[in-house]
């Protein structure tokens, strides 16, 4: 009898215990990590007295509408020399068509072509390697056929950006709004991305880039040899690249308004879902300490939720605790992420942040679980 009260009385005080204990955790990387980006001043890189040439790499396989649509935005770009290359990868559509002709109208605009082999199936790294070894210039500046550049001075806030010695820029690349939950899950999922690795890089911690908005040299793609250590799966192009050849101090940040780069998001969830499929299996290649910190930031966030809700089954006249940690961690995050939400153009999505911060812990982890080892059967 005493001992089975002893077990009654503990319980409540480990569960109230290990919520202390996630709850600092928790404030950690929000004001510890996120802080960084939200006291981060943006700068632009605009009014560089000196602009090198750059080169533009875009593959785009079945794009025709797409590349109809986003690409004169980037042909048109406010920049003293510049190349656009689009690896046009095994189309079907009229894509080759729409290519030909554009190239008739832009001088700057080339195409390179790769034909459908029966017996040669390739990802989307084959069809960028391409597109950099046709590279002109060492400065690469890369985006996808469905997105498009907010402002005709994006190229001069990436290849600005590239000052004091650094290989690797870090741009934003927000989906435009639209009505419905999806989207704004999607565009909540893609702020958190980004304000996860662009806080990271200010920390001279940097783990990963998104491809629809990346720059880097051609210098340092040959010399870390490509996708070579990754070419085994289909995704990480991008964030498995800049995994692998990220330092502490070659990287820098583009994320002024006129250097972001808007994409249309997934607007089923079934396409969604897929869309996040692909990407899962990178994360399991990240460098173990990159893997450690993004685990413990996502587990914590997850057992946080959990243990609110037994603490409250526990004990529930000690209500006041449960729901004082749930408010601290909240207020918190509506402190520092007012900030970031600003820069990052998604100050909407602050109102939504007590559903969608929930959702989505549970989401990637849901996600995470089922598609880790899933074979990846293409990168579109």
């Amino acid at each position: 009898m005493s001992l089975q009260l002893s077990i009654e009385i503990d319980l409540p005080v480990i569960a109230y215990a290990l919520l202390g204990i996630l709850t600092f955790i928790q404030l950690y990387y929000i004001l510890f990590v996120y802080g960084k980006l939200a006291l981060y001043k943006v700068k632009s890189y605009q009014q560089q007295i000196t602009l090198s040439p750059v080169s533009v790499i875009i593959c785009a396989r079945n794009e025709h509408d797409n590349l109809e649509k986003f690409l004169p935005v980037v042909l048109t770009q406010d920049y003293p020399d510049f190349e656009v290359i689009v690896v046009n990868d095994c189309s079907s559509d009229e894509s080759k068509w729409l290519l030909q002709g554009l190239e008739k109208e832009y001088a700057h605009l080339r195409i390179v072509e790769i034909k459908e082999h029966i017996q040669l199936k390739h990802s989307k790294k084959f069809a960028l390697t391409l597109g950099i070894k046709a590279a002109k210039h060492d400065k690469l500046i890369l985006t996808d056929a469905d997105c498009q550049p907010d402002s005709n001075l994006w190229l001069k806030e990436m290849s600005g950006a590239f000052n004091e010695g650094k290989e690797i820029v870090l741009g934003y690349s927000p989906y435009f709004k639209t009505e419905g939950f999806l989207n704004k899950v999607v565009r909540f999922e893609t702020t958190h991305t980004a304000m996860s690795y662009l806080s990271y890089a200010l920390k001279r911690n940097t783990y990963m880039g998104v491809g629809r908005n990346l720059a880097y040299t051609k210098t340092l793609f040959f010399r870390g040899k490509g996708f070579n250590a990754h070419m085994h799966i289909k995704s990480g192009d991008d964030d498995l690249f800049v995994n692998n050849n990220a330092t502490p101090t070659n990287v820098n940040l583009s994320i002024h308004p006129d250097a972001h780069v808007y994409s249309e998001a997934k607007s089923s969830w079934k396409a969604y879902n897929k869309q996040k499929a692909r990407h899962v299996g990178a994360s399991t290649l990240y460098k173990n300490k990159h893997k450690r910190m993004l685990g413990t930031q996502l587990i914590s966030a997850v057992l946080f939720y959990l243990m609110v809700i037994v603490c409250l089954s526990l004990s529930p006249s000690l209500w006041y605790f449960g729901a004082g940690a749930y408010l601290l961690r909240l207020i918190s995050q509506l402190i520092v992420f007012n900030s970031i939400y600003k820069k990052l153009a998604v100050k909407d999505l602050l109102i939504w942040l007590p559903l969608l911060d929930l959702f989505y812990y549970f989401y990637i982890c849901i996600n995470g679980l089922f598609n880790r080892h899933k074979k990846q059967a293409s990168w579109k």
